[in-house]
């Protein structure tokens, strides 16, 4: 009997865990510490030219990274050549401290919006690159090594 409820506990978490709002979900990991130089790439086969899109940016984080705030800049190379570029801040903690991101154990998995309504009009493969920009209040070089930051990944969404 025991054998047959961890079955069905298996089967409705499988259930849950599906996620058909998901179009492109990575992640790629960070080693030790998160280096400036660092890009993570993520190539994206357009998924049609019609729907619009959400567009976001997750990131792990532990309890070794030490700010209140995440600054990236994100970049989206489109197939025929056109670039944007984003420098994005994100709140990572409320003003308590307590951290934002989602997570039992002391990772937290936080999901930041990047673009809303993105139509992908050309056919192709874009390129997303993303790093940190992020700086101690007061220094002009930025953090070389920012620590705490586990994985970093992209995701694209059906729009509801």
């Amino acid at each position: 009997m025991k054998l047959s409820n961890i079955a069905i506990v298996l089967m409705l978490f499988l259930v849950v865990s599906c996620d058909s709002n998901a179009v492109f979900d990575k992640y790629q990991s960070v080693s030790t510490s998160w280096n400036k130089e660092d890009v993570i790439n993520f190539k994206i086969n357009a998924p049609d030219s019609l729907n619009p899109y959400n567009l976001f940016v997750n990131v792990r984080n532990t309890n070794d990274y030490k700010f209140s705030n995440l600054y990236l800049i994100v970049q989206m190379k489109f197939p025929h050549g056109k670039t944007i570029t984003d420098t994005l801040q994100y709140e990572m903690t409320e003003k308590n401290g307590a951290w934002l991101g989602q997570g039992l154990s002391s990772v937290k998995d936080n999901k930041l919006w990047y673009k809303e309504g993105v139509v992908f009009k050309e056919n192709g493969t874009y390129d997303v690159t993303i790093q940190h920009a992020m700086r101690n209040n007061g220094d002009v070089n930025g953090v070389v090594n920012l620590e705490g930051i586990t994985d970093v990944g992209f995701r694209i969404e059906k729009t509801k």
